[in-house]
């Protein structure tokens, strides 16, 4: 098996002005690609070779470079799938499950936010399924909440808080990027995930 870097459902100045559309070239043609291609050349001849991404990011003591590579294919793939250039807000039965878990939809944006801004360095913010329930964390780097030792979960939502994400339009303003960040999301695909977790 070798995973295949994916075709956006949009073009990449579909964002603007939330994300604009010389980092998304750079970021999925340029830094997606390249872990894309480094973890084909990582897994070949390996016991992870015919596993699925989801497995082999569950494996125990998985080497660096087929971790770092296969955290960074993964978590682009969700990112992209997160993101859409109109506004679909959540059904009115996840808004309930939302709800149900954080008090309220301000509730869980500001614990998202907190997760993604106050993550040292490089690394990402997560919604996560957990046993039928959502929680948010961050994990660093390209680590995500399936691998070993992490916050656990499913992933659901993610946000790249690495500055290859947000610089040339905000440079040093991440508060600003998770902002804009609500204003492309994919409710309906985040849903489609949360089901599927069940």
């Amino acid at each position: 098996m070798s995973f295949t870097l994916p075709t956006l459902d949009y073009s990449y100045d579909a964002l603007e002005p939330n994300i604009d559309a010389k980092t998304m070239e750079i970021h999925h043609s340029k830094h997606h690609a390249g872990y894309t291609n480094k973890l084909n050349d990582a897994i070949k001849g390996t016991e992870f070779e015919n596993k699925s991404i989801e497995q082999i990011l569950m494996s125990p003591n998985i080497p660096d470079s087929i971790r770092n590579n296969g955290g960074g294919y993964f978590n682009h793939c969700l990112f992209w799938d997160n993101l859409c250039p109109q506004t679909i807000s959540p059904s009115n039965q996840f808004m309930k499950i939302i709800d149900q878990n954080f008090g309220s939809f301000d509730n869980m944006k500001k614990e998202f936010e907190n997760a993604a801004s106050t993550r040292f360095g490089s690394g990402w913010a997560w919604l996560c399924s957990k046993n039928s329930n959502l929680s948010i964390c961050s994990t660093s780097n390209q680590d995500n909440p399936l691998m070993d030792g992490q916050c656990g979960g499913v992933p659901i939502m993610g946000l790249d808080v690495w500055e290859h994400a947000y610089y040339l339009k905000y440079q040093n303003k991440r508060p600003d990027y998770i902002n804009a960040f609500w204003n492309i999301v994919n409710w309906k695909n985040v849903e489609t995930r949360y089901q599927a977790s069940l």
